[in-house]
């Protein structure tokens, strides 16, 4: 019995090829900035119109650079959790186009983790 090879490339529908709409654009920061309270959040806006957040207890930081973070390519958001003794702590960085929702979703994430010690 002979099998014939099969053909080059792939088989697909019309359907699965469809086209989808993807969120772009830097959309609003407030979705962001508005999960962090004054109980238990420090927000500073800096000279270069910068905004830096950070935890009372300084192990969280969150930095949002509209103009792009100096001494990066492009860097517009900085989410920072500093670690323990035994544990080392991670860092996530999206660049200053990344939609304010997207940002928003991975900061809700984080912030859901935590806990009070």
């Amino acid at each position: 019995m002979t099998i014939a090879p099969a053909e080059p490339g792939f088989s697909t529908t019309v359907e699965a090829l469809c086209l989808r709409e993807w969120q772009l654009g830097t959309g609003q920061p407030t979705h962001v900035m508005g999960q962090f309270s004054a109980d238990e959040f420090n927000v500073v806006v800096d000279d270069r119109g910068d905004v830096h957040v950070n935890s009372k207890d300084g192990r969280f930081y969150l930095g949002w650079f509209p103009l792009g973070r100096p001494g990066t390519d492009g860097e517009g958001w900085v989410i920072a959790v500093t670690g323990m003794a035994k544990v080392r702590g991670y860092r996530i960085a999206f660049d200053a186009e990344t939609p304010a929702e997207i940002v928003a979703a991975a900061v809700a994430r984080v912030l859901a983790t935590s806990r009070r010690a």
